[in-house]
C-alpha cells in the first residue's frame, strides 16, 4: 500500500474515532439560527484550529461543501502535508440534526459514525467567515472564504471562543501560502 493511501486510511480511522463521540453541540452553547445552507456551500479555508491527529501538520486546509443527490451535503476536506509533500483528503457527508435554519449538522467521514458540526458564529451578512465546533470544546475551527481573514475578525472570534471555554492558547494558525 502506498504511503499516501496509508495516510488517508489513518486519517479516515481517526475521523471515525472522532465522530463516533457525539453529535450534540458543546454543553451550554447554541448554534446560529437563521442559517441558510445555500449560502454556506462552496469552499472554506481553515484559518485556525485546535490540533488533532487527523489534521496534524497539515497546511493549506480547505473544506468544500456541495449538495448531495437526494439531499444532504457532500464534504471534501483537503490539506497539504509539507513534510511528505502530499495532499491528504477525506470525503464525507453531512445532514441537519434538526431544523435546517439552525447551523447544526452531523458529519460522517467513516461508515455509520457521525460527529457534531455546529456553527457557533457566522458572518450572516456575507457568509465570509464562520466559527465551528465539534461535539465538545476540544474541537474548534475558524473558517474564511478567503485564505486569510482580517486580524480584527480573528481576534474577535478567538475572544468569543475563549469566553465560551475553548483553549484558545492552543489554536494553530494554518499556513495558507500556495503550494508550488
Amino acid at each position: 500500500m502506498k504511503a499516501a493511501n496509508i495516510s488517508i486510511c489513518a486519517l479516515l480511522g481517526a475521523l471515525g474515532a472522532l465522530f463516533g463521540c457525539g453529535t450534540g453541540a458543546p454543553e451550554g452553547l447554541a448554534p446560529v439560527t437563521g442559517f441558510e445552507l445555500e449560502r454556506y456551500l462552496g469552499r472554506w479555508y481553515e484559518i485556525a484550529r485546535l490540533d488533532h491527529s487527523f489534521e496534524r501538520g497539515l497546511a493549506n486546509v480547505t473544506a468544500d461543501y456541495s449538495m448531495r443527490d437526494g439531499g444532504g451535503v457532500t464534504v471534501l476536506n483537503r490539506g497539504y502535508n509539507p513534510a511528505k509533500r502530499t495532499w491528504n483528503e477525506a470525503r464525507g457527508r453531512a445532514k441537519f440534526i434538526g431544523d435546517p435554519s439552525v447551523g447544526s449538522l452531523k458529519v460522517s467521514f467513516f461508515g455509520p459514525f457521525y460527529g457534531g458540526y455546529h456553527i457557533l458564529a457566522l458572518d450572516t451578512e456575507g457568509y465570509r467567515w464562520a466559527m465551528v465546533a465539534g461535539p465538545n470544546r476540544s474541537y474548534l475551527w475558524i473558517l474564511s472564504r478567503e485564505p486569510s481573514l482580517d486580524a480584527a475578525v480573528v481576534a474577535d472570534l478567538v475572544g468569543r471562543a475563549r469566553q465560551w471555554g475553548f483553549e484558545t492558547d492552543k489554536l494553530i494558525y494554518v499556513d495558507q501560502t500556495p503550494v508550488p
